[in-house]
């Protein structure tokens, strides 16, 4: 006797055996047990989920001989054939192969002639959406009034490609996919009874490659047999999927946190070396960050492959923002994947790039998110100088003011020199401060000096004395600008404008600013851009730039529109120049001139458009 394939020895007979879907089950039992039987169901889902085991079933069940019941016997003649494919009153017909018209009404003859053996006349249509539009016209009408010993089972991966109306005719039973848990347990089921050795985390394996079929389950199965020689063992599933374990993830993600690169590649070409799927390889890395990313939020989250403490150790490293910039830069490299010179190639840049825009973070957090930037940068990181305030002697104060170039803590109203102001913010710099300060040579009074930087004070009155003395960085940076028709295009440009005001502003040009009164030139078809609130907002920004108060005049005499240059004039003169040297590069071009020659052809110079 030849082998029987494990998807088809082990293909359910009753609904007890049929694994989840027990939302479909309760109704046809309860609809079986009732005797509230419809004419037509349709059973949608995707493959292997038991659209087809169902439908035979219900069949066997309408048709044992022992009655109409939930649980057919299973051992009468009507059970045994239906099993067997025999069945003369139950009609498969493959809707793919059979999608003309003429054989739709070929079957449709025979519909009003009773059952030869069985109670029912049961057509089961596989893929039924694959059926022509005529053939469901033809459908349609004994479809919504069947004989009476007539019942229509219908069963489709695509159920939104049937007409509404005969969705409308049928109950509808839309069968989930399988979660890993039950498809595991029923391969292991299936290998106890075949007194078959396996390791269960192989099992998980082939439930995840499965991807809630059990018909893509039990082939894999049957291939994992064959190849591991009776043994399903981790080893053997992996080197057949070309997918890794939890240790060489975590082993990855490991390298990608210590920021080794020599170690990411190495591993990386261990794993070719192998002959590992590097897609899937992706996928096992995008499987490791959600458990680390569900760890961090949720601490007692148990982990199924009892890889809880390197979970835990890669949680407590990782913070939240970086696990979710390494999710999103795997999910990108698994979508690049096929666009990449080779597949390696791919998955190493992929390697690299989480390398490269991960965050550098000098202690783990635990995994709580970090700190924002803005709460970082807020402040500026000025390290203070070894200033104190005490209660030295005037002439140790006299002396130090004279000999030191600090600033000084009372004349609050001086600017501070260049060199001054180097020394108060050089510690902004992201540079290694020197083990021991060190004091200029011309310093005259280092004993002073040294008394009174040794001495203790409060910390907070030296905070305030410096924060009094240091002026902000804001008054530092700010330069006065005189306004003058050469410059006033470039401020313009670097203003910081709504679209409205903008456009205001790069229309105007400059007449005069006497007194801090500007006045400017705007056309008089442009006059209604001058509202009161864009005239406000350019003169704040104008007083932000410049740091004086301006007040800002519009002339809408003719006589004046030409007294000085405008942005936007000076873009469309711009754009005007690049759009010609275009069309001379064009006209010039030897390609071009070779093309015109030979075909006769000429160039359009509208289409030309000048690059960025």
């Amino acid at each position: 006797m030849s082998y029987l394939v494990l998807a088809r020895k082990w293909r359910p007979k009753t609904f007890e055996q049929v694994v989840g879907q027990q939302h479909v089950l309760r109704a046809l039992i309860n609809g079986l047990d009732q005797n509230r039987l419809h004419h037509a169901f349709l059973f949608s889902g995707t493959r292997g989920v038991g659209k087809t085991t169902l439908a035979r079933i219900f069949a066997k069940s309408l048709n044992c001989e022992q009655g109409v019941s939930s649980t057919p016997c299973g051992e009468c003649q009507s059970c045994v054939e239906v099993d067997s494919g025999r069945f003369v009153d139950l009609i498969e017909v493959d809707a793919a192969s059979r999608t003309k018209v003429d054989d739709t009404r070929e079957l449709l003859d025979n519909v009003q002639y009773a059952p030869s053996r069985g109670r029912y006349k049961v057509y089961l249509i596989d893929e039924v959406h694959m059926l022509s539009t005529s053939s469901f016209n033809a459908l349609l009408k004994t479809l919504e009034e069947p004989p009476p010993h007539v019942k229509f089972l219908f069963a489709t991966t695509d159920p939104q490609k049937l007409p509404v109306t005969i969705l409308s005719r049928c109950l509808q039973f839309n069968l989930r996919r399988l979660d890993i848990t039950q498809i595991s347990e029923h391969l292991s089921y299936i290998l106890g009874q075949e007194n078959l050795s396996f390791e269960h985390p192989a099992l998980i394996e082939l439930a995840r490659a499965a991807d809630g079929s059990m018909r893509d389950a039990l082939s894999l199965l049957d291939q994992a047999i064959a190849f591991g020689n009776g043994n399903v063992t981790t080893d053997v599933v992996f080197q057949m999927l070309g997918s890794i374990d939890q240790d060489q993830v975590y082993q990855l993600l490991s390298a990608l946190q210590q920021g080794d690169a020599k170690a990411l590649l190495q591993l990386s070409g261990d794993l070719a070396a192998l002959g590992r799927d590097f897609e899937v390889i992706l996928n096992a890395i995008l499987d490791g960050l959600q458990k680390i990313a569900s760890y961090q939020h949720i601490q007692d989250l148990a982990s199924e492959e009892n890889d809880s403490s390197s979970l835990k150790d890669l949680a407590n490293t990782f913070d939240a923002e970086t696990v979710q910039l390494l999710y999103q830069i795997a999910l990108h490299g698994k979508r690049d994947l096929p666009w990449a010179a080779d597949p390696k190639s791919g998955f190493d840049m992929t390697l690299l790039r989480m390398l490269s825009f991960q965050p550098r973070t000098d202690e783990p957090n635990n995994g709580n998110p970090p700190a924002k930037k803005s709460d970082t940068l807020s402040k500026p990181a000025v390290t203070e100088p070894p200033v104190t305030v005490s209660n030295a002697n005037s002439s140790d104060s006299k002396e130090l003011n004279a000999s030191a170039p600090v600033l000084s803590l009372h004349e609050h109203h001086s600017e501070p020199s260049d060199s001054t102001t180097h020394s108060a913010f050089s510690s902004q710099k992201p540079k290694a401060p020197p083990e021991k300060p060190q004091h200029k040579p011309e310093l005259n009074h280092d004993q002073n000096i040294q008394k009174i930087t040794d001495t203790q004070v409060n910390e907070k009155h030296t905070k305030e004395a410096l924060a009094d003395s240091l002026p902000s960085v804001d008054e530092e940076t700010l330069i006065s600008v005189d306004l003058s028709p050469a410059n006033w295009t470039q401020i313009i440009s670097e203003l910081k404008l709504s679209a409205l005001t903008r456009q205001l502003a790069e229309n105007s040009a400059f007449i005069r600013c006497e007194e801090r009164t500007l006045q400017l030139s705007l056309s008089p078809e442009l006059a209604h851009l001058a509202t009161s609130k864009s005239k406000e907002r350019l003169e704040q920004a104008l007083q932000q730039k410049l740091d004086q108060n301006v007040s800002v005049i519009f002339n809408h005499d003719p006589d004046s529109l030409h007294s000085g240059p405008t942005v936007a004039v000076e873009r469309a003169e711009q754009l005007a120049q690049k759009q010609q040297q275009a069309i001379e590069s064009i006209q010039t071009d030897p390609t071009i001139e070779v093309i015109k020659n030979t075909f006769n052809a000429r160039v359009i110079e509208s289409t030309i458009k000048p690059l960025d």
